[in-house]
């Protein structure tokens, strides 16, 4: 695909976000033959193997493939990516299992742990060599939209002109504002306290997931590199709590804190010990009125906010980016604009309601299993079971958190 022709001097794309999914979109046009400017305030840290980064995803293998269609997946796998292989979901108040295996799925994983830090270095390493112009730190402070395009006033003075702009700043998104683009909002009145602990049984290469009723605690396996005592005994915890508990156990001696945690997976790992630094962060639901606004649109984050039951968050801002990927392959062969408005409506349009779908069915699912009233107790840990036990709806279950 050859660059758009739009004004003079203009850029095809301008995105705004570094993150993973800013980074993975702005890479993404240039692979397609856009050119393109990426705006960040900060630089990113460079990824080091001698930290972890307290972020993790549970990487979908869709969201790998995009990744080796942008010519980084092998970086990132190859330098610290924790495959998993099974998957386990109980509630605390009894019934039985739902697990997922790669062997009964006929997969050689079911998806990888990764770090939001290599992530981010690994692709920002690629943006140079596919031509992408970087404009970092600088903020944008100004928007204004015509029929030909957008310009943008960044703080450092210079203006950038392209034909369309992509709000991947998150969930604070500012161009999101300027574009005048509202958003719903849900508080939770959660936190997801997360850390790097150490197990005194092996993880098996499995995520765990127990419902409990003040939230999901998920234990994901973590590559421990070359640490040969712990291999195949670290894991990160992202485990969702009211605000009040959140706060009482970010400020627990650690010996408390690992007594705590090793009830609440109800021992199945054995004694669990902290091998971090503790931090939490609010849980809230937040989804965007529309993606696109004139020649703004929105991905990521600045999209969509969910609860991170299911690791899905950066898995659904990924597939925003593969969708537009698409779209614009699509307008390739058909010889047409692949930016023209009606074509970036209808990507926006679709990829609203899949994420609108999947954030209601997070929260519901929050909800059923972040309570102790008698009847949802009674019938969900039964349900779970139920679809463990159909080998059709537990392949259709993975598969669709998988994206294949």
């Amino acid at each position: 695909m050859t660059a758009i022709q739009g004004r003079r001097g203009a850029l095809d794309a301008v995105v705004a976000g570094g993150g993973v999914v800013g980074a993975a979109t702005a890479l993404m046009l240039a692979r397609e033959g856009l050119s393109v400017a990426l705006v960040e305030p900060r630089h990113p840290n460079a990824w080091s193997p001698e930290a972890r980064d307290l972020r993790v995803y549970a990487f979908a293998p869709d969201n790998a493939g995009l990744l080796e269609d942008l010519g980084v997946w092998a970086a990132v796998r190859d330098a610290r990516a924790q495959p998993y292989r099974r998957m386990r979901v109980w509630d605390a108040a009894g019934g039985d299992a739902l697990a997922f295996d790669a062997d009964t799925l006929s997969r050689p994983q079911l998806g990888w742990i990764v770090e939001n830090a290599l992530l981010v270095d690994r692709l920002w390493a690629a943006l140079p060599a596919a031509g992408v112009r970087l404009h970092c730190p600088a903020r944008i402070e100004a928007l204004q939209q015509d029929d030909a395009g957008v310009q943008l006033q960044l703080d450092d003075g210079v203006q950038l002109r392209a034909r369309f702009a992509v709000a991947a700043d998150g969930a604070q998104s500012a161009l999101r504002g300027l574009a005048g683009i509202g958003c719903t909002r849900h508080d939770y009145a959660q936190r997801g306290l997360v850390g790097f602990i150490a197990s005194e049984q092996p993880h098996q290469d499995t995520c765990w997931q127990r419902f409990l009723p003040t939230g999901p605690l998920a234990v994901l396996p973590f590559n421990g590199d070359g640490d040969v005592e712990l291999q195949g005994h670290i894991s990160s915890i992202v485990w969702t709590l009211p605000d009040a508990e959140a706060v009482r156990l970010l400020a627990a001696d650690e010996a408390t804190f690992n007594t705590e945690l090793t009830a609440a997976l109800g021992g199945e790992l054995g004694t669990m010990r902290l091998l971090s630094p503790r931090a939490a962060f609010p849980l809230q639901r937040q989804l965007a009125e529309t993606y696109i606004r004139q020649q703004v649109i929105l991905v990521g984050d600045a999209a969509h906010a969910v609860h991170p039951l299911a690791g899905q968050g950066v898995n659904l801002g990924l597939r925003d980016v593969a969708a537009l990927r698409d779209t614009l392959r699509k307008a390739a062969r058909h010889q047409a604009d692949p930016v023209s408005p009606a074509r970036l409506a209808r990507w926006a349009r679709t990829r609203r309601s899949e994420s609108v779908v999947a954030a209601h069915a997070f929260d519901a699912i929050n909800r059923a299993y972040s309570n102790d009233a008698v009847w949802p107790t009674l019938l969900r840990g039964h349900a779970l079971g139920i679809a463990g036990k159909v080998p059709p709806l537990s392949r259709a279950l993975w598969r669709h958190a998988a994206g294949i």
